[in-house]
């Protein structure tokens, strides 16, 4: 971390607030009260040694929640208050062991919304004590920002007559210049020590637009429709070139129905054509002639005297019937059979019925 601040939390509201001003391993600059924003630099809280409780563990190698949970444990004989209804942070893993620091989740939750009404986000909040060296045998003592603080290799309290001689035994701590802990607590912003903000007080991520993902997915969205789009394609010429084969199948098999000499065009308009020729127009003389005998000869008595098939498609039939229900029956007959037919004024001759019936389409 090349640049950032640490921004030292007061013990009580009497106390101002202090911040160093760290710069390439070096604190550069300090004051009171809240510092200068800076969007170059990052902001690290300090928590105040009286207000977090240090231990140090051995924790086996495990998820953070289970790790979290393990330390949970460790502290529970060491605190009054239930562990379950205090925050636990522990620190990396570091010669087997892990730093675990215990604060009242009310007091976290104020020095927070205290930075957050000041516009501040810390980056993250660590104990003071683990801002002093790790000594390799006794204790240190030193002042941070105001604040007396003691650490031992696994210990780190507030620095108070009576509680330091008790935890020392009588051991005097070794006091540390004010060169010696500014470039200790420089050192401890490039690897830090122990974050409070894990779990509920996790400081939360904003998630920025990953835009060469954004590229790379309109990239795929753009091939698969691409690829839609020419299976399409595809399809359609197959469905083009198979009407193309059979069209030019109908072609050919028409042409086989046609005279020889019929000449270029059409062929289905001129098969159809020469069809109609034959058979004639409307249903053709054939199938009327032949709806008309057929009728006719299942009327007993009655029988067709001429026939003459118009252009038109309508055929006129002279009949010779018994009687006129028998010729009603044959007009009946042709009109359910399909047939529009006209009738006209049958004449009595000889003890029989004679007239026309036009028979159309």
């Amino acid at each position: 971390m090349t640049a950032a601040t640490l921004l030292f939390l007061p013990p009580d509201e009497a106390q101002p607030w202090r911040w160093w001003r760290v710069e390439r391993d070096a604190v550069v600059a300090e004051g009171e009260g809240l510092p200068a924003s800076d969007p170059e630099a990052s902001v690290v809280a300090v928590a105040p040694a009286d207000a977090v409780t240090l231990h140090w563990a051995d924790l086996p190698a495990r998820s953070p929640a289970q790790a979290v949970a393990a330390a949970r444990i460790v502290v529970a004989d060491a605190v009054a208050t239930p562990a379950s209804e205090l925050h636990v942070a522990i620190g990396p893993e570091r010669e087997g062991e892990r730093a675990i620091a215990v604060v009242s989740p009310g007091r976290m939750a104020a020095w927070l919304a205290r930075l957050a009404a000041d516009g501040i986000d810390p980056a993250a909040v660590v104990p003071a004590p683990l801002l002093l060296p790790e000594p390799e045998e006794g204790y240190v003592r030193a002042d941070v920002a105001g604040q007396p603080v003691v650490r031992g290799r696994t210990s780190g309290w507030a620095d108070e007559a009576p509680l330091t001689e008790l935890v020392t035994a009588g051991l005097a701590p070794e006091t540390l210049p004010r060169d010696m802990v500014r470039a200790a607590a420089a050192a401890a912003l490039v690897a830090i020590p122990l974050d409070l903000r894990q779990g509920p007080f996790a400081r939360r991520k904003r998630r920025a637009i990953d835009w060469p993902l954004v590229r790379r997915l309109a990239m795929l969205v753009g091939l698969i429709l691409l690829t839609t789009l020419a299976i399409d394609v595809v399809r359609i010429a197959r469905y083009s070139f198979g009407a193309d084969t059979l069209e030019a199948r109908a072609e050919t098999v028409a042409r086989q129905g046609l005279p020889r000499g019929a000449g270029e065009g059409d062929s289905a308009r001129m098969l159809a054509d020469r069809l109609a020729r034959l058979r004639g127009p409307g249903e053709g003389f054939s199938a009327t002639a032949a709806a008309v005998f057929q009728i006719v000869q299942a009327s007993p008595g009655s029988e067709v005297t001429a026939l003459q098939f118009d252009p038109n498609g309508s055929m006129r039939v002279t009949l010779s019937t018994a009687g006129e229900a028998e010729a009603n029956a044959i007009k009946a007959k042709l009109e359910r059979a399909g047939f529009a037919v006209t009738a006209s004024v049958f004449q009595s001759s000889g003890g029989r019925l004679t007239g026309e019936m036009t028979v159309a389409p």
